[in-house]
């Protein structure tokens, strides 16, 4: 299977794995938007040069948020694929606290793929939040999730110039 084909193929399954879930905000944008908006940027920033970072980036949050396996990741893409969405992902039987504490204190040592998605990630996550914000968040939920963001993003500095600048001129939007 060529790139392209493998590129197609893991938009596909997010999709499939996605179908059901909207995103917070007022119109309950399709979810499948987000790791869309994820590889394009990566893509666009980075050239696109490896494509399992653009897989990954795709299929971020399956394991996470849907009934995927890491197995099933590596049998169907590669075991690449799979070591990059679950250094992304986060172990959901554990308090959101803890949780958003481990990914400041797991950034640093994340590989490069595995930080290019997370960068990507809370880039658009603060664009998402400017521009469509969840419907139900106050301001001030709004304004500790740009400061929690910085705080893992402070952890990835010196991973990629440009998409670094992406997520300050984000983050210079806080609300």
């Amino acid at each position: 299977m060529n790139e392209v084909q493998l590129l197609i193929r893991a938009m596909d399954f997010a999709a499939r794995k996605h179908r059901d879930q909207r995103r917070k905000d007022a119109e309950g944008t399709p979810y499948i938007n987000h790791p869309i908006e994820l590889a394009y940027l990566l893509i666009e920033h980075t050239g696109g040069d490896d494509v399992s970072v653009i897989i990954a980036a795709l299929l971020h949050d399956t394991v996470e948020d849907t009934e995927t396996s890491p197995d099933e990741l590596e049998i169907i893409f590669s075991r690449e694929v799979r070591d990059i969405v679950m250094e992304v992902t986060d172990d959901k039987s554990l308090p959101k606290n803890i949780r958003k504490q481990r990914q400041i204190d797991h950034a640093a040592n994340a590989s490069y793929p595995a930080r290019l998605v997370k960068l990507a990630d809370k880039i658009c996550n603060l664009r998402d939040m400017h521009e469509h914000p969840p419907a139900t968040w106050s301001l001030e939920r709004k304004r500790e999730y740009y400061d929690w963001a910085r705080d893992v993003i402070e952890q990835l500095r010196g991973t990629h110039t440009a998409l670094e600048a992406l997520f300050d001129a984000e983050y210079s939007r806080k609300p």
